[in-house]
């Protein structure tokens, strides 16, 4: 049966995706962007244009609205999970609010895969003072905000939530957090990768999958977080000998002399593993391909936007 459904974002990378997704099922999608980026869905989609961070805006724009689902593809901090509680509470099915790996990342290591009840989200302190919508903090705020969002929503209660915790997401010509072009292009230029530990593997999704996921978990009734990631892990150290095993070129790698921050020496160089353990996800009836499956040809897509 046709849902009615709200995609807050949804106009780049795997959101666009996830709406192709959804009207490929033939359900009716609106779109909510502040309207900056274009759409390729013509008539096939109603879009509302809102600042998703302007709590009056949102509430004008949807003081009447109700739908099956929403796919909430923009809240970064506690300041979004509150609007959308004061927004949607008592009037949405189903609440699916794209959350990210990093929020594992300040846990100390834990010698396997995380597990969603690693991250005791409930027992996150909330804090009402930072500047959340500060442009010039949005990078430095990116994870505390996750964790806080996904803490807000949960102790409200006010909305059937379900945080999807998904791995890092690569691949697909609109990819662009240049993350992987960073692996290529260092490649091509015959540049040294330093690195920290070669072991520290992170956990990767390809952005197909990403959308493939989130349509799955709003069609289902469980709730709270989910882990999602392919399987087939990869370091730093081990994603740049791939790079350069796919383009025929030699990987040129140094050790760094001592630990970096996450993330210092090149986007996925971590100091220790930062691996999803997706048991939930299967045990509800998700299966996940595997890294090999679309790897290098991320790769290729990448070496050709480079050429």
């Amino acid at each position: 049966m046709p849902k009615n459904i709200l995609v807050i974002g949804g106009t780049r990378f795997f959101g666009k995706l996830l709406v192709q997704r959804l009207l490929r099922a033939g359900h009716r999608v609106t779109i909510a962007t502040r309207g900056y980026a274009p759409d390729p869905f013509g008539d096939r989609i109603s879009r509302i244009r809102v600042d998703r961070r302007n709590e009056t805006a949102m509430r004008a724009a949807f003081r009447d609205a109700r739908f099956d689902i929403v796919y909430d593809q923009m809240c970064y901090s506690p300041l979004d999970a509150a609007i959308s509680v004061r927004v949607f509470g008592g009037r949405v099915k189903r609440y699916v609010m794209t959350s990210t790996i990093d929020a594992y990342r300040e846990l100390e290591p834990a010698g396997r895969p995380f597990l969603e009840d690693d991250l005791q989200v409930l027992a996150q302190p909330i804090d009402t003072a930072y500047p959340w919508h500060d442009p010039a903090r949005a990078i430095e705020s990116y994870v505390c905000g996750k964790i806080q969002a996904e803490a807000y929503l949960y102790r409200d209660g006010s909305m059937p939530v379900v945080t999807a915790r998904l791995a890092h997401v690569l691949g697909g010509p609109d990819d662009f957090t240049g993350r992987l072009a960073h692996y290529v292009d260092l490649v091509r230029l015959r540049g040294v990768l330093p690195y920290t530990d070669p072991q520290a593997c992170v956990s990767f999704m390809e952005a197909q999958e990403a959308a493939n996921f989130l349509f799955w978990a709003g069609a289902r009734d469980f709730t709270g977080p989910v882990n999602a990631a392919d399987d087939g892990p990869l370091s730093a150290f081990e994603l740049h000998g791939r790079v350069a095993q796919v383009l025929d070129e030699q990987a040129r790698t140094r050790q760094a002399a001592q630990a970096a921050a996450p993330g210092e020496l090149s986007p996925f160089d971590f100091p220790s593993p930062l691996v999803l353990d997706t048991g939930r996800a299967k045990s509800l009836g998700y299966r996940f391909g595997h890294a090999d499956d679309w790897l290098d040809n991320a790769i290729r897509q990448h070496d050709l936007a480079y050429v």
